[in-house]
């Protein structure tokens, strides 16, 4: 069996209750592999609890159903939390109403498509159809809504906003924020993108940067990345070769972004397949925010 990493971190490490986040860390843990059973040396690894601890949660997860435990002592999600998950869904329907736009847009073109959603100031990615090239896309992913990232979410944005976001940006970095900010309004879609020839190093460091290293060292790691992404295409940089990770449209709850569908091609496209398949994902999220 892989070597099952270990956690992110989120905000609910400093939690003001340290024995309810272990059961959560448990849960997810549980969740990030639903097919395996994990042993409690794999689960104590990679929550980083003790031995007692970690024994203590599943004990009581067992009891109340919430997990399994099998023969051999391992662990897998319960059947408890099937009925906790669908009265879940019942309170975001969104997830639910994306799903058939989601699986058009996705056979249309032929790759993965994903939803994002808004929380406070992270991103969630929530639905998943296809399997996408690159790692860090998956469901259940959080990602903190700062620059130069998640720009859909800021072009519509009150200008203090935007303001703020951009503020937070690498100082060489905020004037083609702010000119890219002002494209994305314009035509109603994002584009992630990697500069010539980046691909293989920043597949190498996004690998290495999920492997078990320093805080100092992950920071590095984190700008170098960072300088391997040009951020976004603006209109007349359009030519016969671009190279697109991802295409995000956003989706409207009143006039505040709150959600978007991202296409991943993560190839090369041509000017005009990178139009048109922006046009198809702007349409999908408006048949999403019209079911809202």
């Amino acid at each position: 069996m892989p070597e099952i990493a270990p956690a992110e971190p989120r905000a609910a490490e400093t939690a003001a209750s340290p024995p309810t986040h272990r059961v959560v860390q448990v849960i997810e843990l549980l969740s990030r592999r639903p097919g395996d059973h994990l042993s409690l040396a794999a689960i104590v690894r990679a929550t980083g609890m003790s031995r007692a601890t970690a024994h203590a949660v599943l004990t009581q997860l067992t009891a109340d159903d919430w997990t399994l435990r099998d023969e051999n002592g391992n662990y897998s999600l319960g059947l408890a939390l099937i009925t906790v998950a669908r009265r879940a869904e019942s309170a975001f329907p969104l997830r639910r109403m994306a799903l058939e736009p989601m699986r058009k847009l996705a056979v249309q073109h032929g790759i993965p498509v994903f939803l994002a959603e808004r929380e406070a100031d992270t991103i969630l990615i929530t639905e998943v159809v296809g399997t996408p090239s690159v790692p860090w896309i998956r469901q259940g992913r959080r990602l903190s809504l700062a620059p130069p990232v998640c720009r859909e979410f800021i072009a519509w944005a009150p200008e203090p906003d935007r303001d703020a976001w951009i503020a937070a940006a690498d100082p060489t970095h905020r004037p083609r924020l702010t000119a890219v900010l002002d494209a994305i309004r314009t035509r109603g879609y994002a584009v992630e993108r990697l500069a010539d020839d980046s691909a293989p190093m920043l597949e190498a460091l996004t690998a290495l940067r999920h492997s078990p290293v320093t805080d100092p060292l992950r920071n590095r790691l984190n700008a170098m990345i960072t300088d391997l992404i040009t951020i976004d295409y603006l209109p007349d940089e359009l030519t016969d070769h671009n190279a697109v990770v991802s295409v995000s449209a956003p989706l409207f709850t009143a006039t505040r972004v709150t959600a978007s569908l991202v296409a991943c091609p993560d190839t090369n496209l041509t000017a005009a397949q990178l139009e048109s398949l922006a046009a198809d994902t702007i349409a999908a999220a408006a048949a999403v925010t019209r079911t809202i």
